[in-house]
């Protein structure tokens, strides 16, 4: 209480409890900045390569359609090869001469049937249809020669250095075939069939890029098949008994040298596998 004469003093309101302070809260980053951070992050990451876009490809840059198709044919021979390795014996084993001479000429152009045929109009059973045999032998051995020619048509020096860079085997004998090809021209495609070694397909490659029309390249594959294998018909009635003797032997065999070509396909595509998954 005051006391008279006092100056009445003012009485500060009571604050009541005191309120805890509230922390701040950080500020959100704006779509600006998220942005920025994500641009960031795809620019340290490397950018992902198109299957295309491959060294060990023949081409420059995105094939077309054209290209496309002649690759995926191209692996498709590839495989068909393969997988009628074991197909071949089979057929030997399985059906008796003749007729098993003319399949395998229609099925795969093979020497075998060519020195069979010639073997039985050595010993006296004519055969009539002997030159059905050989021009069939011939189409069917050259059915996708045809292919190598587009290619090295579509794609120059780059088919052949996709074939070279397969293995150094492959490099060594690459180089003697286009040694061949530029040394010969269109007369290579002919020579090329009585040199085994060297691969065919940079001679037939080689002379797609200088611009042979795919009539002389034909023209020229054929006459070199209808010779080639004429000569083993020629060596199978040279021969006579022994030659037939021999096929004969091979055909006892077949289940054997079928489960052979088995193995060999395996073998072929875990080969193409690791050489496709080689950096």
């Amino acid at each position: 209480m005051s006391t008279a004469g006092e100056p009445v003093r003012p009485v500060a309101a009571d604050p009541g409890p005191s309120q805890p302070s509230q922390p701040s809260q950080p500020s959100q980053p704006s779509k600006v900045d998220l942005d920025k951070q994500a641009a960031a992050v795809d620019a340290e990451q490397p950018p992902t390569k198109e299957w295309w876009d491959d060294p060990r490809m023949p081409w420059k840059g995105k094939p077309g359609k054209a290209e496309l198709w002649c690759i995926g044919l191209i692996i498709a021979t590839g495989a068909y090869g393969l997988l009628t390795i074991p197909v071949r014996p089979w057929i030997l084993g399985n059906f008796s001469a003749p007729a098993r001479d003319y399949i395998l000429a229609v099925f795969s152009g093979s020497n075998i049937a060519m020195v069979d045929i010639g073997a039985l109009m050595r010993v006296g059973q004519h055969q009539p249809m002997w030159w059905a045999a050989l021009i069939a032998a011939a189409l069917t051995s050259i059915k996708f020669d045809w292919l190598w020619w587009w290619a090295g048509r579509l794609w120059g020096r780059g088919v052949i250095d996709m074939i070279a860079s397969r293995s150094k085997w492959a490099g060594r004998t690459a180089r003697y075939a286009e040694g061949i090809a530029r040394k010969f021209g269109g007369p290579a495609v002919f020579l090329v069939w009585f040199i085994p070694i060297l691969p065919s397909s940079i001679v037939y490659a080689f002379v797609g890029d200088a611009r042979m029309s795919l009539r002389k390249f034909l023209l020229i594959d054929f006459s070199a098949g209808i010779v080639y294998r004429g000569l083993w018909m020629l060596a199978g009635y040279q021969m006579g008994e022994p030659a037939k003797d021999l096929v004969n032997q091979l055909a006892k065999y077949s289940m054997w040298l079928t489960i052979g070509g088995v193995i060999i396909v395996f073998i072929g595509v875990y080969r193409q596998q690791r050489r496709f998954a080689a950096p």
